[in-house]
């Protein structure tokens, strides 16, 4: 059993960064593509970013492309997302999800229990 634990949200100003972190325990991480989506109250599920297997590979929605990178390190079993120019729409809860294989849709094996980020001023 894959079990995702986040951190690292927070409140934060419009303009402002966070990284959040995932840390992964279980099972083997290679065998997992790793992501974020994000939900905001009244707002169905939006996949945020994905990364492959080696890492050589990332996605990104264009609601946040070029302000977003994953990034994750397969050896401490974590997956970082590193936010910056945050706006007051990006506020939602954040999870961490791991797909088994490739990133592809929306079909997530394992999440977190999330982590909420308020981009406020």
């Amino acid at each position: 059993q894959l079990q995702l634990v986040e951190s690292g949200g927070g409140l934060v100003q419009p303009g402002g960064s966070l990284r959040l972190s995932c840390a992964a325990s279980g099972v083997d991480l290679n065998y997992y593509a790793i992501g974020w989506f994000r939900q905001a109250p009244g707002k169905e599920r939006e996949g945020v970013s994905c990364i492959s297997l080696s890492g050589g590979l990332a996605k990104y929605a264009e609601s946040v492309k070029g302000r977003f990178t994953i990034s994750r390190d397969n050896a401490k079993k974590t997956v970082t997302l590193q936010m910056n120019s945050l706006k007051v729409e990006d506020t939602a809860v954040y999870y961490c999800y791991a797909q088994w294989g490739t990133c592809s849709g929306s079909d997530y094996d394992y999440w977190g229990q999330g982590t909420q980020v308020t981009v406020s001023s």
